[in-house]
């Protein structure tokens, strides 16, 4: 096994074929899943807005980092549609974004200069 790499992956999508029933239940939760609730997480994250028209999932992942973003995007991908199948949210459209938080540089000069100006 290679080196591991940890990834934050949003997948985003548009509910299709929601019934009554998930759209009742959607309506109920929506104010536990606004932006406010939004956090990366292995399980995943779910955000909708009371339109019902996109969600947006976050997860965290950790693979091979020879596997990359890839493998990452297309173990959310799978870890939403299973997520939403059980709960039995019709969807359509998944798309995926990823970061590589391993690799990912931090900007230590907006750092030094927050830091600089809480001092004074």
């Amino acid at each position: 096994m290679g080196t591991r790499h940890t990834y934050r992956v949003i997948v985003r999508g548009v509910w299709d074929g929601l019934t009554d029933e998930a759209r009742q239940r959607l309506l109920a939760e929506v104010d536990a899943h606004g932006l406010d609730a939004l956090r990366f997480t292995e399980e995943g994250s779910l955000a909708y807005d009371a339109a019902l028209r996109r969600f947006s999932y976050r997860f965290v992942v950790v693979c091979d980092a020879e596997e990359g973003e890839e493998m990452a995007a297309m173990i959310a991908e799978e870890r939403a549609e299973a997520a939403l199948r059980a709960l039995g949210y019709g969807h359509r459209d998944l798309t995926s974004s990823t970061t590589d938080m391993d690799t990912m540089k931090i900007n230590d000069r907006g750092r030094r200069a927050a830091g600089a100006a809480s001092r004074r």
